[in-house]
């Protein structure tokens, strides 16, 4: 198998007739992998890494799924206190009415809407997406880094895939022994094609003309890319 460019085989999740009671399990099996092989980590990292030492915070992502990733964001700020105001931005109402029924307090918004046809009325200091970008083309892609730019007043970080032979071959296997989800079994492995390798990164951040980011290589088989705004970054070109 060729692992040297992204597969554009598309996901059983990016159908449109697929039955929530599937895309539920799904996103719960997602939580779990994210839980135990450090996927909320990393988001939490990426979000350390613009935070900075503010005490009050407003943040988005797009392509929030259930809002399992917003629920660990606010579980960090709440043990350092910091105030924390949460958007999740999703295209399936379904997956917005699971994240509003797992919400425990009146910091949270949860909008069904294609991310890039919305307007904040004030946009958040930082936005995010997690397994997400893997789904879009690289021109789509492009065009997503610069939204996510223009949107977000501080920055804007990313948690996804490295496209890797061994990482293909371990979500494979791990999948097939513990996995109750067809689309998971389906969808994981290919994702992992779907993925990146650095240079991806460093092509589509050249293309979106973003100067200031990071890329970060994160176990198990991740990236972390941090782009800051140039007003909050602190010297001249991150690489």
């Amino acid at each position: 198998m060729d692992f040297s460019s992204r597969s554009y085989e598309k996901e059983l999740l990016d159908r449109t007739d697929i039955p929530f009671e599937a895309i539920e399990r799904n996103m719960h099996e997602l939580d779990v992998i994210n839980t135990y092989l450090g996927g909320h980590g990393i988001t939490i990292d990426g979000l350390r890494q613009l935070i900075n030492d503010k005490k009050e915070i407003n943040i988005c992502e797009i392509g929030c799924g259930g809002g399992d990733n917003l629920i660990a964001i606010q579980k960090w700020c709440a043990k350092k206190n910091i105030l924390v105001k949460c958007i999740g931005i999703d295209i399936n109402p379904d997956c917005i009415s699971t994240a509003k029924s797992k919400a425990d307090n009146g910091e949270s918004d949860f909008i069904v809407s294609d991310y890039k046809e919305y307007i904040f009325d004030r946009k958040p200091d930082i936005i995010f997406s997690s397994l997400f970008c893997h789904h879009f083309t690289n021109d789509e892609l492009i065009l997503m880094l610069q939204w996510m730019q223009s949107n977000a007043r501080t920055g804007f970080f990313i948690n996804d895939l490295h496209r890797h032979m061994l990482a293909y071959h371990s979500i494979k296997f791990l999948t097939r022994l513990f996995s109750k989800s067809y689309l998971v079994k389906n969808d994981a492995p290919l994702s992992v094609r779907r993925g990146f390798i650095r240079r991806d990164w460093k092509d589509l951040l050249t293309m979106a003309e973003i100067d200031f980011y990071s890329i970060q290589w994160k176990w198990a088989f991740r990236w972390l890319i941090v782009c800051k705004n140039a007003e909050h970054a602190s010297q001249a070109k991150i690489r």
